[in-house]
């Protein structure tokens, strides 16, 4: 949190946050007390696990993609970019014959 209070002080327009399910509760405080647009970034590792998980049939992978992201954005992140991304798109669209 140190870091994003420094990068506003220093004129940052948006604050990236990484690995984002991990620090839900630093985007949730950039949100509530620096007031700037939050971005988090769901990295490859824990896009890696979900995946592992699912092949190995002890998860629905789409399902547990969907609710990372959705933890994601109820922490306050204004844009999420992830590996999953066209996945979650395919499986949540309206969007998804076009994709």
């Amino acid at each position: 949190f140190r870091e994003a209070v420094a990068d506003v002080e220093e004129g940052a327009d948006i604050i990236m946050v990484k690995p984002a399910t991990f620090y839900l509760d630093i985007i949730r405080r950039i949100k509530d007390e620096l007031q700037v647009p939050t971005a988090a970034y769901h990295v490859s590792g824990e896009y890696s696990m979900i995946q592992a998980a699912a092949k190995a049939g002890w998860i629905d992978g789409s399902a547990v993609l969907h609710e990372a992201l959705l933890s994601i954005k109820r922490a306050g992140a204004d844009l999420i970019i992830t590996y999953g991304a066209e996945e979650f798109a395919r499986s949540n669209s309206v969007l998804a014959p076009s994709l």
